[in-house]
């Protein structure tokens, strides 16, 4: 399993049409082969910042398949308007993991 991260900067004012628009989005990436999961999380000491999650079965599930569909490009077109500065992807394996019972 890979973890995709990005810190998403959307522009002033700009998170509820955001929020809108992920909503739809969202359905995009759930269809895609190898995604497992997602979450999107809205930052708590900076305004109009985001963190998503996405976890995939490979790397390439996401550089490869999703990033070179053709669904790709509505995903594009529905959020990518949207950043300030376009936020950097990277992609982690896990090492540990624990919980709290």
């Amino acid at each position: 399993m890979i973890l995709e991260q990005a810190i998403l900067s959307v522009k002033p004012g700009q998170s509820d049409a955001f929020e809108q628009a992920f909503a739809e989005a969202q359905a995009i990436i759930a269809s895609m082969p190898g995604y497992l999961s997602h979450e999107l999380h809205s930052c708590i000491e900076t305004p109009d910042q985001y963190l998503l999650l996405v976890r995939w079965r490979s790397l390439e599930d996401h550089t490869e398949g999703f990033r070179g569909s053709p669904e790709y490009q509505r995903w594009r077109q529905l959020l990518h308007h949207f950043y300030e500065p376009f936020p950097t992807v990277e992609h982690y394996q896990q090492v540990f993991a624990g919980s709290v019972d």
